[in-house]
C-alpha cells in the first residue's frame, strides 16, 4: 500500500456540498473552476482538504487536524457557495459549456454575440507577468445554451463565409478579365494591322514592276 493510499484511508469526510446545475451549467471544467474559487477563500493549509467529486464539493480532513480549523473552513465553504451561481464564467469554462472552439469564442465576442461581463486580471503561478481576459455572466451563457444559439451562429457564419467566397471569386474573375483585356489586341488594333499588311502587299507589287529602280 502506497503512502498516498494510507493518507486517503486516514482522511475523514467532514461535509459535502452538492453543486446545483445552475452553478456548473453541466460542465466539469466549471465545477473545477468553482472548486478553485472556493479554495482561495480558505487558509493555505486547508485548501488541500477541499476536493470536487461527482458534481459535489467534499471536505476531507486528515486525522489530527485542528477542530477549529475544520469548522472555520467548513463555514467559509458554505458561505462562499451561497452566491456561487453568480460567479463569472471564464473563457475555458465557456468553451466547455457551449462546446465551442477558442476561435469561435473570440469571433463571437468581437462581434457582440457573446456579451462580456468585464475583464479579470490574474497572475500566473510561477510567472512574473499577468494576463487579462474577458469573463461572462453565467445567466447569459445559460441563455445561449438553452436557446441553442451556437447552432444559429454557426449557420450564420457559414452563410457569411460562402458569401465572402462568392465575392472573392467574382473579384478575382473581374481582375483577370481586366488583365486579359490589356494584353489582348483590341479590334481597332487588329484593323490597323490588317490595313498595314494590305499596304505592304501593294508596295511589293509596286517594287516588282521596277518602279523603284
Amino acid at each position: 500500500m502506497t503512502g498516498r493510499q494510507k493518507m486517503g484511508l486516514a482522511e475523514t469526510l467532514i461535509k459535502e456540498w452538492t453543486l446545483p446545475a445552475a452553478s456548473t451549467l453541466g460542465s466539469s471544467v466549471r465545477a473545477k473552476g468553482i472548486l478553485l474559487e472556493v479554495r482561495t477563500r480558505l487558509p493555505l493549509a486547508a485548501r488541500k482538504w477541499l476536493k470536487v467529486e461527482a458534481g459535489a464539493l467534499v471536505l476531507r480532513v486528515a486525522e489530527g487536524a485542528d477542530d477549529d480549523d475544520i469548522q472555520s473552513s467548513s463555514a467559509k465553504v458554505s458561505k462562499t457557495l451561497e452566491d456561487i451561481e453568480g460567479l463569472p464564467v471564464i473563457p475555458r469554462e465557456v468553451e466547455d459549456i457551449l462546446t465551442i472552439s477558442a476561435t469561435e469564442r473570440h469571433r463571437w465576442l468581437k462581434d457582440g454575440r457573446l456579451q462580456t461581463a468585464g475583464t479579470r486580471t490574474v497572475k500566473l503561478r510561477g510567472r512574473a507577468r499577468k494576463i487579462t481576459f474577458h469573463v461572462f455572466d453565467p445567466r447569459h451563457i445559460e441563455d445561449v445554451l438553452d436557446r441553442d444559439l451556437v447552432a444559429v451562429w454557426r449557420e450564420e457564419d457559414a452563410k457569411t463565409a460562402a458569401e465572402n467566397r462568392r465575392r472573392a471569386a467574382g473579384k478575382a474573375a473581374l481582375t483577370k478579365a481586366r488583365k486579359t483585356s490589356r494584353s489582348d489586341p483590341s479590334p481597332t488594333d487588329n484593323m490597323r494591322d490588317e490595313i498595314s499588311r494590305q499596304k505592304l502587299r501593294g508596295w511589293e507589287e509596286f517594287d516588282s514592276d521596277g518602279l523603284l529602280r
